[in-house]
């Protein structure tokens, strides 16, 4: 039987979340870690696009985007109800709105005439409407982490790791406690193995 395949890369946010939903799932699958400057052509067979995640499905379409893999994932087992738990605007904020303003922040030598204090801000804006809800809830839908907190997770590490320091200071108490219980979090540290890149060869 041919295995699953999941083509990822240890730091990048979308993986991150990917190999969330696919350890609590308890999925089966073989991980070859990819370097995004090599990137081995047997994943751009597969998904000429050339970005991570792509989980391979034997049968299948390969899934190309994290939150089709982590729908996949939890579909075939979701020990945790994490699909009950889920805030579809919430993702989408942090995917469209969030990602732009934290890309333009934490990588803005990469963009024309961007002022990376001004984005800082308008994330910050986004935090503080997270920072307001957990005020109330332990996780963003309720007392258990869901889908939507590990759809968003990833990306909250990602700016606070822009500037740790300046991070920790701000006044977003409720949103900082949840985002070290899930750093500190055993699913966490485990899809964050290191693995060697992958090469057919091996």
């Amino acid at each position: 039987m041919t295995e699953v395949i999941l083509y990822s890369f240890r730091r990048c946010p979308y993986a991150m979340r990917a190999r969330m939903a696919l350890s609590v799932s308890g999925a089966s699958y073989e991980h070859r870690e990819v370097v995004l400057r090599d990137k081995p052509p047997e994943m751009l067979e597969v998904s000429p696009k050339g970005t991570v995640p792509v989980l391979v499905v034997p049968g299948a379409p390969p899934l190309e985007e994290s939150l089709d893999i982590m729908h996949w994932a939890l579909g075939q087992n979701d020990p945790e109800g994490w699909l009950d738990r889920n805030d579809q605007l919430l993702i989408e904020t942090n995917d469209g709105p969030f990602k732009h303003h934290l890309d333009r922040y934490k990588y803005a030598t990469r963009y024309d005439d961007v002022d990376p204090e001004e984005h800082r801000a308008a994330a910050f804006d986004i935090l503080k409407q997270l920072d307001e809800r957990l005020a109330g809830t332990a996780y963003l839908c309720g007392a258990r982490r869901g889908l939507a907190d590990i759809a968003i997770f990833p990306f909250i590490r990602q700016f606070a790791n822009a500037d740790r320091a300046w991070f920790d200071a701000l006044d977003l108490p409720a949103l900082q406690k949840w985002l070290e219980g899930l750093l500190v979090s055993d699913l966490f540290a485990g899809v964050m193995r290191k693995h060697p890149q992958w090469k057919s060869a091996d």
